[in-house]
């Protein structure tokens, strides 16, 4: 530690902080019930300081709770929460990994239309960011959603628009696995 380290006064974390890295803490030791009881007094308090960043961040991490234990209307909720204080400080990547998180909810609860509404939404900003690689996961994901709901034509036609951005790449094998599952689906 230099000298002048030393003599700087050390910002004391607030209450809010130490729950919310308590609440880290515990979901490292996998201990959700004690995280999620510690992000919900960090959220409490980040309201109280008027911290919307950190009321965004905990209650995120309390969706991401709620979700693993398969309350999906308690994730979507504190989700939705954090969206609308992202959307507030156009915090635009965060507002991504929400939405990413919905959609997911969406397809482990099996609430399929909602889920490909909202996946429709991420692969438009995966295109947007030209981002190729999460393009073709999200299709691959859609493309399972609608096996699941028995539409073999969307999915086909999902696993057939991945492959053309594997070819457009040049990833010829990629590319011919998805038009060979596509015709697979198709077949039945």
């Amino acid at each position: 530690m230099t000298e002048q380290q030393k003599q700087e006064p050390q910002e004391e974390k607030s209450q809010a902080q130490l729950d919310y890295e308590a609440g880290v803490e515990f979901l490292k030791n996998l201990e959700p019930a004690q995280a999620a009881n510690a992000f919900h007094n960090a959220l409490i308090a980040y309201e109280i300081e008027g911290n919307d960043i950190g009321a965004a961040n905990a209650s995120d991490k309390l969706g991401d709770i709620c979700a693993s234990r398969g309350d999906v209307a308690a994730a979507m909720s504190h989700y939705d929460r954090a969206y609308a204080i992202c959307q507030k400080h156009t915090d635009r990547f965060s507002l991504f990994s929400i939405e990413k998180k919905k959609a997911k909810l969406m397809y482990d609860a099996k609430d399929y239309d909602q889920a490909i509404r909202l996946y429709d939404e991420v692969l438009d900003e995966y295109s947007a960011l030209r981002n190729p690689q999460g393009s073709v996961d999200t299709l691959e994901i859609l493309a399972e959603i609608y096996l699941a709901k028995g539409d073999t034509s969307k999915a086909a036609d999902a696993y057939r628009t991945a492959a053309s951005i594997h070819q457009n790449f040049r990833h010829s094998r990629h590319a011919e696995k998805l038009r060979a599952k596509a015709a697979e689906v198709e077949k039945g």
